[in-house]
């Protein structure tokens, strides 16, 4: 049992050290997160950024499983090879709008709080 753990553990770091997107997911929840505490969030409010936060950083593994299969199965262009990549980066991009959203939402007022009394 533990190694699917191990393995799972593999996937996390093959990700985050070979896909430069996944460093900027990583990046951004991090900086969300962070400002989030800055900025005096709830606890139900970090809650909501970092599972937005972790949605996106799944649909992008996702989505780089998808692309790198397949590249493996083949490297010439075909239709339904395109859509799959093309909908898997829809995936990340639909999670990433969500997530930038609900980032607005919460942290948007607060922002807006701090700048008007500086």
């Amino acid at each position: 049992m533990i190694h699917r753990f191990k393995f799972a553990l593999r996937g996390i770091l093959i990700g985050f050290i070979e896909e430069v997107n996944l460093k900027l997911h990583y990046i951004s929840t991090v900086l969300a997160l962070g400002l989030g505490i800055y900025l005096g969030c709830s606890s139900v409010e970090i809650s909501i950024l970092g599972l937005t936060a972790t949605l996106v950083l799944s649909m992008e593994y996702v989505n780089t499983s998808i692309e790198r299969l397949s590249n493996r199965v083949s490297l010439e262009r075909h239709p339904l090879i395109r859509d799959t990549k093309d909908l898997a980066a829809g995936a990340v991009l639909i999670s990433s709008i969500g997530a930038a959203v609900v980032g607005a939402l919460i942290l948007g007022p607060k922002l807006w709080t701090l700048l008007v009394n500086a």
